[in-house]
C-alpha cells in the first residue's frame, strides 16, 4: 500500500531567516497577523506576499470554537496602527493589502473606524494599492458597515464560517442572519464593491446545508465565495464552562 502524501499536501519550508525578518518587522511596528495569532500551519508557505494583517489587537471578545486567537478583554486600539500597517506594506512592497481583525464588541462601532482609517491611509500613501477587508459582524450596525465602505476597499468580506445548524456550537456568540445581513447591506450601500464570504468544511455540515448557504449568499448579492478549513485549538484552551465539542 502506498502511504506517500500527495505533492499538493507538502509544504515548502521558507528560506532561513525569512520568517524571522518578517516577524521582526511586525514586532518593531507593534503589528499582528491572523497567520500568527491563529496559529496557521501554512504560515511559511504564504509569507511574505500573503501576509494578513490583524488589526484592533490580538485578543477577541467572542468565543468561536474553531479559532485559536486569544479570547479575553482586549486593550484600547493602538492609535499608530494604521500608520504602522502602511509602513509594513511599503517595506514588504505589497500592491494588495489584506486586513482583518478580532471582534471588538467592546467598541461602540465594533472597530469600523480603525478599518476605515487604515484603508484610507493606505490609499493616500500608496497610490494604486488595492485593499481587501475581512470584517466582523459589527453586531449588525449599518453605520459601521458604511464607515468601512466609505474608505474605498476593493473587496469587502465577512465570513459566514458555517451552516446555520452549527452556529450554537461553532459561533455561539454570533447569529447566521446577522452575518448574512452584513453582506446584503454592504452590497446595497455600495453595489460597485466586491463582496466576499467563506465557509469552513468538515465540522458535520451536509452537502445540502452548504448549498443552501451558497444560495443565501447569492440572494444577498455576494460576489465571491470560498471554502476551506481552520486548525482548531486544543480543548484545553477553554475553561470548562466554555468547552464545546464540535460534531
Amino acid at each position: 500500500m502506498d502511504n506517500k502524501l500527495p505533492a499538493w499536501f507538502r509544504q515548502v519550508i521558507p528560506p532561513a531567516g525569512e520568517m524571522h525578518d518578517i516577524s521582526g518587522l511586525l514586532r518593531r511596528l507593534n503589528l499582528h497577523t491572523i497567520c500568527e495569532s491563529g496559529h496557521c500551519p501554512n504560515i511559511g508557505h504564504c509569507n511574505p506576499d500573503g501576509v494578513a494583517f490583524l488589526i484592533l489587537g490580538s485578543t477577541c471578545t467572542r468565543n468561536c470554537t474553531f479559532c485559536a486567537v486569544s479570547q479575553d478583554k482586549p486593550g484600547l486600539p493602538d492609535p499608530d496602527e494604521p500608520a504602522n500597517i502602511v509602513a509594513a506594506a511599503q517595506k514588504l512592497g505589497l500592491d494588495f493589502v489584506f486586513i482583518t481583525s478580532v471582534t471588538r464588541d467592546d467598541l461602540p462601532d465594533g472597530g469600523a473606524s480603525v478599518f476605515a482609517a487604515t484603508t484610507s491611509l493606505l490609499k493616500e500613501k500608496m497610490p494604486g494599492v488595492q485593499v481587501e477587508v475581512l470584517v466582523p459582524d459589527f453586531a449588525g450596525k449599518v453605520e459601521s458597515i458604511k464607515t468601512v465602505l466609505d474608505s474605498g476597499p476593493e473587496v469587502f468580506g465577512h465570513n459566514m464560517e458555517t451552516v446555520p445548524r452549527l452556529y450554537p456550537s461553532v459561533r455561539p456568540m454570533a447569529d447566521y442572519q446577522t452575518s448574512l445581513d452584513v453582506l446584503k447591506r454592504a452590497k446595497q450601500i455600495d453595489p460597485a464593491t466586491t463582496t466576499k464570504s467563506g465557509l469552513m468544511l468538515g465540522m458535520g455540515e451536509t452537502r445540502d446545508e452548504v448549498i443552501q448557504v451558497m444560495r443565501d449568499l447569492r440572494e444577498a448579492g455576494c460576489d465571491l465565495f470560498t471554502t476551506g478549513q481552520y486548525l482548531a485549538p486544543a480543548a484545553a484552551r477553554y475553561r470548562p464552562s466554555e468547552s464545546i465539542s464540535i460534531p
